[in-house]
């Protein structure tokens, strides 16, 4: 794929690529809605990912070209920029903004990404273009910043440049990631653990809905606003600055001061999905795979039916793994809305999974899934 990118990026700009980059998709095994309300989350980084080569140019401009979408843009160099329309380059060019912001002139410079994460389907496409572009700059142009600065300023890219309420997850997991270990991140104090992921006999499946959903058009932001408001409600009696903070039994001896029966709901989800996180990693450390995943199909129920994120799609790929035998554990994965969904399957079978979740999937919702067999990987990287 390296081979193929660079040959491409010599067609499009006439010259070779100076470097090379990839950062991989994520896929939380579980923690869901929670990196927004100071949780604990568990994700890891996956094989799929996003490919960047850039080279330097001294046209004081910046291009950005894709294979993966028909449209390209060029801009002049400037000291600011901002957020034009919706389309994938806003991404990259929200990082050269949030560079400059940081006192980093990015000079004139040619990009090509090329990326196996499925765009709109929960995998972190976003974060991984976000993080790749700013890996890239920092590594070539030697900027001096540390990974976690990078990881703040892609955050600071899709809060304040994109406009989405989203977390620290997403960019923290493409970006720290490594092979073979989840990541145990407190998204408040942004302290985190390597948490040995042994799969043992099952392998890690990927199932997109293929039902595409953008979050600055979903419920997501709406979703936020709810968790902000049951906090605001329990701050009446109680000094917290985050809904995590909270055990269960705290949150039932509070639980009046929530007066709306759906802000309650989403304050319940977010208070005991904190707890699955807590027993999954621990479950994890002691390679006790049925437990983990019997939290894995907890931590769905309590997204379908308390914070209303699931839907059709997701929930029809969760009922199909629950009725086939050689399934441990699944749920749905990412902001949810369509997206995606993971299971843990054992190895051999994943062909009859893959034909038999086809089937009835496509029975159920009308058009296909597609299933994708991924391995823990690793982090953003120069290769």
């Amino acid at each position: 794929m390296k081979a193929e990118l660079e040959s491409k990026f010599k067609e499009i700009y006439g010259k070779e690529a100076a470097a090379t980059y990839t950062t991989p998709g994520r896929v939380n095994l579980i923690g869901e809605h929670i990196d927004y309300n100071g949780g604990l989350v568990l994700p890891c980084a996956i094989t799929l990912g996003t490919m960047l080569s850039i080279a330097p140019n001294d046209d004081h401009v910046i291009r950005f070209s894709s294979m993966n979408f028909p449209q390209s843009y060029t801009i002049e160099v400037k000291s600011s920029y901002q957020k034009s329309g919706t389309d994938w380059y806003n991404y990259p060019l929200g990082v050269i903004e949030c560079f400059q912001l940081r006192g980093k002139n990015i000079t004139g410079f040619d990009f090509l990404f090329n990326g196996t994460i499925p765009i709109g389907s929960g995998l972190s496409s976003s974060a991984a273009i976000e993080v790749v572009t700013a890996y890239a700059l920092n590594d070539y142009m030697e900027l001096g910043f540390s990974r976690l600065d990078l990881v703040l300023l892609c955050k600071d890219v899709e809060n304040k440049f994109m406009g989405v309420n989203s977390g620290i997850m997403d960019q923290f997991a493409v970006a720290f990631g490594e092979s073979e270990k989840a990541i145990l991140l407190n998204c408040d104090t942004l302290k985190f653990q390597l948490i040995d992921c042994y799969l043992g006999k099952y392998s890690l499946a990927v199932i997109n809905t293929n039902k595409s959903r953008k979050l600055s058009e979903s419920k997501y932001n709406e979703r936020v606003a709810e968790c902000q408001q049951a906090l605001a409600d329990l701050q009446q009696e109680i000094t917290i600055h985050n809904l995590c903070e909270l055990t269960g039994e705290k949150l039932a001896l509070h639980k009046h001061l929530i007066n709306d029966p759906t802000v309650l709901n989403r304050a319940t989800h977010v208070v005991t999905e904190n707890d699955r996180v807590i027993l999954a990693a621990k479950a994890l450390n002691e390679r006790n795979i049925t437990l983990f995943g019997k939290l894995m199909y907890a931590s769905h129920e309590s997204l379908r039916t308390l914070y209303d994120v699931s839907g059709l799609e997701l929930d029809t790929i969760v009922d199909y793994c629950a009725t086939f035998e050689h399934v441990i554990g699944a749920r749905m994965t990412g902001a949810g809305f369509g997206g995606c969904a993971i299971a843990l399957v054992e190895t051999e079978y994943i062909e009859e999974f893959r034909t038999g979740l086809t089937a009835y999937y496509t029975e159920k919702v009308g058009y296909e899934p597609s299933v994708y067999i991924s391995e823990v990987g690793d982090g953003a990287k120069k290769i």
